[in-house]
């Protein structure tokens, strides 16, 4: 999440389960590099945490807000096959937790004035495929409420671009086997900036094999 103040550039707040690994790299980074400022702060994408009080808290810090949502879980499907507790975990924090914090950010964006929200999505919610189609079947359903997210706040000058990331280079995606074309989160999240700027609906990346 961005905080953007009236001057150029823009403070980050980066908000996560366990805030402890990036509170202690990144925002000394970010304040020396650029002189903004930057924050790490708890959040949790079970819908059945307080979403409400984190919203607030980031109301609270009275600046214009740009959202980037990335977060998710990927369960091996045979494990999900034999394990229902993890089919309902997977479509809960991909979907479920995703919807819940973006409903309640969107009116926030709309009510300031505009904004921007990108979310990293997936390229297996297009179709399913037999190794993760649990996972894909919940990244189809955020990919459909961003899509109607997008068309209730046009007018409202807040746009939402949705992310369809193929393989990257993380620890979600480390070990599985048949991997190519395995882009950098750098290269991602370059390419995440710039359909923000464009304003761009939706965005395959990498796009090759796609």
């Amino acid at each position: 999440m961005r905080c953007r103040p009236p001057a150029a550039g823009a403070d980050v707040l980066l908000a996560g389960r366990d805030p402890s690994p990036i509170s202690s790299a990144p925002p000394p980074n970010v304040r020396v590099r650029t002189g903004r400022r930057a924050e790490a702060i708890v959040f949790d994408a079970d819908p059945d945490s307080d979403h409400d009080g984190f919203v607030a808290s980031c109301r609270a810090r009275g600046v214009p807000l740009d959202v980037f949502l990335l977060f998710g879980a990927m369960p091996a499907q045979e494990a999900i096959d034999h394990d229902f507790a993890l089919a309902r975990q997977t479509v809960t924090v991909n979907y479920l937790g995703a919807m819940s914090i973006l409903a309640r950010l969107a009116p926030l964006l709309a009510a300031q004035g505009g904004g921007s929200i990108v979310v990293l999505s997936s390229v297996s919610g297009d179709r399913g495929r037999r190794k993760n189609y649990v996972y894909g079947s919940a990244k189809a359903a955020l990919n459909t409420y961003l899509q109607g997210l997008r068309s209730r706040f046009h007018d409202r000058n807040v746009t939402v671009a949705t992310i369809k990331a193929g393989f990257l280079d993380t620890a979600m995606s480390y070990g599985m086997p048949g991997l190519f074309l395995v882009a950098s989160p750098e290269a991602c999240a370059k390419a995440c900036l710039a359909a923000a700027r464009r304003r761009k609906d939706v965005l395959i990346f990498p796009r090759s094999g796609f």
